[in-house]
C-alpha cells in the first residue's frame, strides 16, 4: 500500500483511524511518501496504540527525529541530511543496507543474550536468598546475618560478573551467515 501526504492527513482524523488500520493489517508493507514530521509521527503513535505493536522508524534526516522518537526502536541513518536522526535515535547506521545485518543478526543476538541474562540473575539470587532461608533454619529464625556484608558485595562484584560478561562477549548461538540467509530465525 503507498499512501501521499495528503491521503494520509485526511486518514489520520479519527472517523477513518480504524478503516485504515483493518487496511494496514492485510498489507504486507505500507509506504507513505510525501509525509509531514506530524504526520509520520502521528501515524506511528497510531499503529503502536491501537494496533498494540512493537515500532521500528527509520529516518536520515531532521523531519525524521519526531517520528524515530514515537517509535518503540529508532534507526538513525547518517548521511547528507545531517546527524540529527542519527543524535535521536536508539540505534545508528551508515547507510540503509545494514539495516538487515542490524536487524536480524544483531537483533537476534541481543534478544538471545538478553534472555539468558535475566535467566543467570534469577538463578543467581535464587541461589543466594537460597541459602538465606536455609541458615535461618540453623539458627533458629533469630535473623543473624549468615555472612559480612563485605562478602555479599564481592558475591555480586567478583564471583558471578564474570560469567555474564563472558557470555555477553562471546556468545553466538547461530552465525550471521545462517542468520541472514534464514531470515525465519528472527520469528524464534
Amino acid at each position: 500500500l503507498v499512501i501521499d501526504g495528503n491521503t494520509l492527513e485526511h486518514v489520520l482524523h479519527d472517523s477513518l483511524q480504524n478503516m485504515f488500520l483493518e487496511l494496514t493489517e492485510k498489507c504486507q508493507a505500507v509506504v507513505c511518501c510525501q509525509a509531514t514530521p506530524l504526520q509520520k509521527s502521528v501515524l506511528v503513535r497510531l499503529v503502536r496504540n491501537k494496533l498494540k505493536a512493537m515500532t521500528l522508524a527509520v529516518g536520515d534526516g531532521a523531519n525524521d527525529v519526531s517520528m524515530i522518537q514515537v517509535a518503540d526502536i529508532g534507526v538513525g541513518i547518517s548521511g547528507q541530511e545531517g546527524m540529527q536522526a542519527v543524535m535521536a535515535s536508539d540505534f545508528a547506521i551508515s547507510q540503509f543496507r545494514h539495516l538487515r545485518k542490524l536487524l536480524l543478526v544483531h537483533g537476534h543476538w541481543c534478544y538471545t543474550r538478553l534472555t539468558n541474562m535475566v535467566l543467570y540473575f534469577f538463578y543467581k539470587n535464587v541461589a543466594y536468598v537460597n541459602l538465606l532461608f536455609w541458615y535461618q533454619f540453623f539458627c533458629g529464625f533469630s535473623g543473624t546475618s549468615m555472612t559480612d556484608y563485605w562478602i555479599l558485595i564481592l558475591f555480586n562484584l567478583l564471583f558471578t560478573s564474570v560469567p555474564p560478561i563472558i557470555y555477553g562477549i562471546l556468545d553466538k548461538d547461530v552465525s550471521a551467515e545462517v542468520l541472514l540467509q534464514f531470515p525465519q530465525l528472527y520469528m524464534m
